[in-house]
């Protein structure tokens, strides 16, 4: 299990990428196509901007217990908790392969 201080930290940066978002995104279509000043303002705004504010640096995590490591993305789960979930039959739809 993750820290409790590591997971409160990735979901403070979540709450400030969705408060940052549109902003983020109106910076980035001037520098795609704006003019060179344009460009220059809109890069320096995107630089003034909080780190955490960036989608990159959010962590995929465990939904469950918090581990950072082995996440899938369509569970939400690590790998091992999806094993062991899929094992007592808590996953609709997921069986086990054998042929």
């Amino acid at each position: 299990m993750a820290k409790k201080s590591k997971i409160a930290a990735n979901e403070r940066r979540k709450v400030v990428v969705q408060r940052y978002a549109a902003r983020r995104a109106e910076l980035k279509q001037i520098i795609r196509t704006g003019t060179p000043q344009e460009q220059a303002e809109a890069l320096r705004a995107l630089a003034r901007q909080p780190r955490d504010a960036s989608a990159a640096r959010v962590r995929n995590r465990d939904s469950v217990d918090g581990r950072p490591r082995g996440h899938l993305t369509r569970f939400g789960l690590s790998r091992v908790r999806f094993r062991e979930m899929a094992h007592r039959g808590e996953l609709p739809g997921v069986t086990k392969a054998s042929w």
